[in-house]
């Protein structure tokens, strides 16, 4: 990387300036690849030339960060392993 970009650390979030937003999930030095996931959870591997061209901007990670998470409740399925009507899923128990 070249000593304009911000230097790239798993775990690091950046925006471009087209407003997406993204975290940092990967860094191979070796093969000189990036690996990102947006905000939305879309995952893109990236060569380091084109993180230079790019100039992100560091950002503190959004107070939910979870947006490639967001599921309505009744879509996620229930434990198959339980075995029992009585298990919960944790979902339910999040203050919403």
């Amino acid at each position: 990387m070249n000593e304009g970009a911000p230097r790239a650390l798993p775990g690091d979030w950046f925006q471009l300036t087209t407003g997406e937003q993204f975290e940092v999930v990967a860094v191979d030095e070796d093969g000189g690849t990036l690996e990102i996931q947006y905000f939305d959870g879309a995952v893109e591997e990236i060569e380091e030339d084109i993180w230079d061209e790019l100039v992100p901007q560091p950002i503190a990670p959004p107070e939910d960060w979870s947006g490639s998470l967001d599921m309505p409740p009744e879509d996620i399925p229930a434990d198959p392993e339980a075995g029992n009507e009585d298990w919960v899923n944790f979902i339910d128990r999040m203050d919403r």
